[in-house]
C-alpha cells in the first residue's frame, strides 16, 4: 500500500495509491486530514485492509496524477533523524573509519519538500552535495525498545530521501553537521510512503542517483554498516521516536565530496533518484 499527498504546497490532500502504475489515487480527506503521525499510529493491518477495500469499492474520490504536484508523503515530521557514514563504501570514499556506533545527527523538519520540488542552493554555498537514502517512517512510539527485533513493530513504512548537504558548512565551519544539513529544501522525500508489509527485505534494495543523466550513486542497502532494525533500536535508547518521525539511514558511495573533481551541484542541474519498489524523484536545482 502506498500513501502520498497531492496538491499545492501547504494544501496537499492525503491519498492512497493501490498500485505503482495507477493513473489516479484515492482521496482520503474524509478519513484523515493528513498523512501525519496521528494517522500513521492507527495504520495496522485491519485499517489498511479496510482502506483498500473501500477504495476498490469506489467510496473515495479519485485524484488524477497527471499534472498534479506530489508533496512529501508525510506531513511535516516532528523529527528528521539521520545516520551518517552508514555504508562501508561511503565511509571509504570520504577517508573515514568504519564507525563503532551509528553517527547520529538531525535535520530541521522544514527541510522536507516533495519529490519533484526545486532544491535551492543556499546563498554563499560552494559545496552543495546529494545523498540518496532509504527513509524509515515511524508508525508507533519507540522508547527504549528491548530488542532489535522490536523495531519491526514501530515502522510504518519506507520512502526515498535525499539528504542534501552543504559540505563546507558541515565539515569546515566548526564541525557542527546540522548547519550543513538543515537549509531549506534539503530533504526531498517521496513520492510515496510504502507500508512495511510491502517491503520484503529493507536490506536488499538498490539505491540510485544521477545528476543531469550521469550516474553518480548505485548502491544497495545490503552494504549498510548498521541495518534498519538496529538503527531504530539504537535511536530508541537515546530519544523517543514518535509516529510521523522520519529516519534517514545513510547513503552509499558516489557523493560529490568523494568523486574526483568534486562536481558540486549547480543551478540548472537535475537530480534523479530511485529505490527499488519505492518510486523515483526528479529534482531541479535552483538558487536561494
Amino acid at each position: 500500500m502506498r500513501f502520498l499527498r497531492i496538491g499545492p504546497a501547504g494544501a496537499e490532500r492525503p491519498a492512497l495509491l493501490l498500485s505503482a502504475d495507477a493513473e489516479a489515487a484515492y482521496d482520503l480527506s474524509e478519513v484523515t486530514p493528513d498523512i501525519d503521525g496521528s494517522f500513521l499510529a492507527t495504520l495496522g493491518p485491519e485499517r489498511r485492509a479496510d482502506l483498500a477495500a473501500r477504495a476498490e469499492a469506489g467510496e473515495f474520490p479519485r485524484l488524477p496524477l497527471a499534472g498534479a504536484r506530489i508533496g512529501a508523503p508525510v506531513a511535516r515530521p516532528g523529527k528528521v533523524v539521520c545516520i551518517g557514514l552508514n555504508y562501508r563504501d561511503h565511509a571509504a570514499e570520504t577517508g573515514q573509519a568504519i564507525p563503532a556506533e551509528p553517527v547520529v545527527f538531525m535535520k530541521a523538519s522544514d527541510t522536507v519538500v516533495g519529490p519533484y520540488d526545486e532544491v535551492l542552493i543556499p546563498r554563499g554555498s560552494a559545496k552543495t552535495d546529494w545523498e540518496v537514502e532509504l527513509a524509515v517512517v515511524i508508525g508507533a512510539r519507540a522508547r527504549y525498545l528491548d530488542s532489535v527485533e522490536a523495531a519491526d513493530a514501530v515502522i510504518a513504512g519506507y520512502s526515498i530521501s535525499n539528504d542534501v548537504s552543504e559540505r563546507e558548512w558541515q565539515l569546515e565551519r566548526g564541525g557542527t553537521w546540522d548547519k550543513g544539513k538543515s537549509c531549506e529544501t534539503f530533504n526531498p522525500l517521496g513520492p510515496w510512503l510504502v507500508t512495511a508489509d510491502e517491503v520484503a527485505d529493507p536490506q536488499a534494495l538498490a539505491l540510485r542517483l544521477s545528476v543531469n543523466g550521469e550516474p553518480r550513486q548505485d548502491g544497495s542497502t545490503a552494504n549498510m554498516i548498521f541495518d534498519v532494525r538496529y538503527v531504530i533500536w539504537y535511536l530508541s535508547q537515546f530519544m523517543v521516536l514518535e509516529p510521523g518521525d522520519v529516519v534517514n539511514t545513510g547513503t552509499p558511495a558516489g557523493v560529490a565530496m568523494g568523486t574526483p573533481g568534486q562536481p558540486w551541484l549547480q543551478p540548472g542541474d537535475v537530480m534523479e533518484l530511485s529505490i527499488d519498489g519505492l518510486g523515483a524523484q526528479r529534482l531541479p536545482v535552483g538558487k536561494a
